[in-house]
């Protein structure tokens, strides 16, 4: 013993050896293996492209119906543009008729353009609350 140190003993294991303990894991075997969810998600999968299928075709159906209606519409709607066109006309044409009355040679309604091919009026449909100097209430 040197320097006045403890005489200490090395740990050493008992007489016969430390009993054997369980070092690796061993847990129950829980839920169902992999294939199964697998196919399980497989399933699913499935039945959502199914699904998605089922809402093309209607969705396709609803454009051709949406397609087919706007086709038999367009006569009336085309009838009704003509209706207002003229009833424009003709109105423009009696504002044409008072405004110019003093004006020697005038004749309303004739087109101010030399040629002899139709040029319809451009006309723009502006709301009143939308024209250039209305007011705002």
């Amino acid at each position: 013993m040197e320097n006045g140190a403890i005489p200490s003993g090395q740990d050493m294991p008992p007489s016969g050896g430390f009993k054997p303990f369980r070092y690796e894991r061993r847990l129950p075997k829980r839920g169902p293996n992999g294939l199964t969810l697998f196919g399980i998600c497989g399933g699913i999968m499935a039945y959502g492209w199914y699904r998605i299928y089922l809402a093309l075709d209607e969705r396709r159906e609803l454009d051709r119906e949406k397609m087919w209606s706007r086709i038999y519409l367009t006569p009336a709607l085309i009838a009704e543009t003509d209706r207002d066109e003229y009833r424009r006309r003709h109105a423009a044409v009696e504002r044409e008729r008072v405004i110019m009355k003093d004006v020697p040679g005038w004749v309303p309604g004739q087109s101010v353009y030399n040629g002899k091919r139709y040029a319809p009026d451009t006309i723009a449909n502006i709301p009143l609350h939308q024209q250039p100097g209305a007011k705002k209430e």
